[in-house]
């Protein structure tokens, strides 16, 4: 299905604001604050995230790495843990043999993916633009760092 998306008004940062709202801030708000953005431009966070809302109920962990591609055991349990430490999915045992354990969204998770949904949207818009830049860097002779060889067998 093809998709259009509306043109992005581009507006200019007001950095002054920005740094003034940070400075606001109490050392440890401050970590907190950086923790956080680092947590979401993790690989695998928002991506989880959008898995857990766009199911809009529970989850367990064996159907949230089905919808997950490419994510070891591993990672989805660090994901999974931070999301919850930072409050952005809940996480709930059943006292059961074996113990089912399932994941949701929170509020604050969704209100998060509504705030980042607009830069999902502009990437998707502005394709042509990151292909035209790869394909650019590549011709100067450097190799894409993105693209694995395959190994044949």
């Amino acid at each position: 299905m093809a998709r259009t998306y509306p043109e992005v008004t581009v507006k200019k940062v007001d950095w002054d604001a920005a740094n003034a709202i940070c400075d606001r801030l109490s050392a440890e708000q401050d970590v907190l604050v950086r923790e956080i953005v680092t947590q979401i431009s993790e690989k695998w966070t928002l991506w989880t995230m959008s898995v857990l809302a766009e199911a809009g109920a529970p989850m367990r962990f064996s159907r949230v790495m089905e919808h997950v591609e490419g994510i070891s055991q591993k990672s989805l349990t660090k994901t999974l843990r931070q999301l919850e430490r930072s409050g952005l999915l809940t996480r709930v045992v059943f006292p059961e043999v074996p113990p089912r354990v399932e994941y949701k969204i929170t509020k604050l998770g969704e209100e998060l993916l509504v705030q980042l949904h607009p830069v999902w949207l502009w990437t998707v818009a502005n394709v042509k633009r990151f292909e035209t830049a790869r394909s650019k860097y590549a011709g100067d002779g450097r190799k894409n760092p993105w693209i694995r060889p395959r190994v044949s067998s």
